[in-house]
């Protein structure tokens, strides 16, 4: 990876009270830099998906301001491919093969043809998934349509990924592969990522920076720097170190006491 360079999404005193009257997000301060791989890592229900939606331009600030590369994300995504998404749920059109399912954000697009065909076919192949360009997604297992899903995202050539959870649902040798496989895209790409866990481990592993949020409504708690190099060791002891102390955090910003 390049240095890291300018500011690619700001969160400003941001305030989020859905119309249940439940508030997700209270004076949520963050900024997030270009090429950085960043983990939200917090309680069920402390507004991390609200926060990562928000940046996506799928929903609206009660108070503050959400900006991305400098706009109003909703106008980012009106204008641009520079924001892609990837859910917990690969989300795959079931009548439509592999190859197809990737092609359809450049179709809706109007890009060439010819184009957007070997765009698709590059993207599949970056998740290992070349030879599968004709199966359809009652064929694949879970962890290959969530590829299917990553390579739908890079398709677009995104200057920035949302991931909301993605890894969440498989089990936990197929998680590390794609986590592997993830920070492999990360250096190619030189894209920003914005991740969301429940994780401790998987933020550690992922992460430039993990921003720890408070219970709900949701704040930022601590922000810790992962000095650690790529790719990581799960069994060293510094790799542990920090996953203790992200850890703590998290136990911090529940309401409970640290271990000691």
């Amino acid at each position: 990876m390049g240095a890291i360079q300018k500011e690619v999404v700001c969160f400003r005193q941001v305030d989020k009270v859905y119309n249940t009257g439940t508030i997700a997000l209270s004076q949520f301060d963050l900024s997030i830099r270009e090429g950085e791989f960043i983990s939200f890592l917090g309680p069920s229900g402390c507004g991390k998906s609200t926060a990562l939606r928000m940046a996506a331009g799928l929903g609206n600030v009660t108070n503050g301001k959400v900006e991305v590369f400098g706009q109003d994300p909703k106008e980012v995504i009106r204008n641009t491919n520079d924001i892609a998404f990837v859910f917990q749920d690969a989300n795959l059109l079931p009548w439509r093969s592999v190859l197809d399912n990737v092609l359809l954000p450049l179709e809706l697009r109007g890009s060439d043809k010819k184009a957007r065909k070997e765009t698709a076919i590059n993207a599949l192949e970056m998740v290992g998934l070349k030879d599968y360009l004709k199966s359809y997604p009652r064929q694949l297992s879970g962890g290959m349509k969530m590829r299917v899903s990553i390579a739908r995202a890079l398709a677009a050539k995104p200057k920035m990924l949302l991931m909301d959870e993605p890894f969440a649902a498989l089990d936990e040798m197929t998680r590390q592969t794609l986590q592997m496989d993830l920070l492999d895209i990360w250096k190619k790409e030189n894209t920003s990522i914005l991740f969301v866990t429940h994780n401790v481990y998987e933020a550690v592993y992922l992460s430039s920076r993990i921003a720890v949020m408070s219970a709900r409504p949701g704040r930022l708690s601590k922000l810790i720097e992962v000095d650690l190099p790529y790719p990581r060791e799960r069994t060293i002891t510094r790799f542990n170190e920090y996953v203790e102390m992200a850890s703590k955090s998290l136990e911090h910003s529940m309401g409970r006491r640290e271990l000691v």
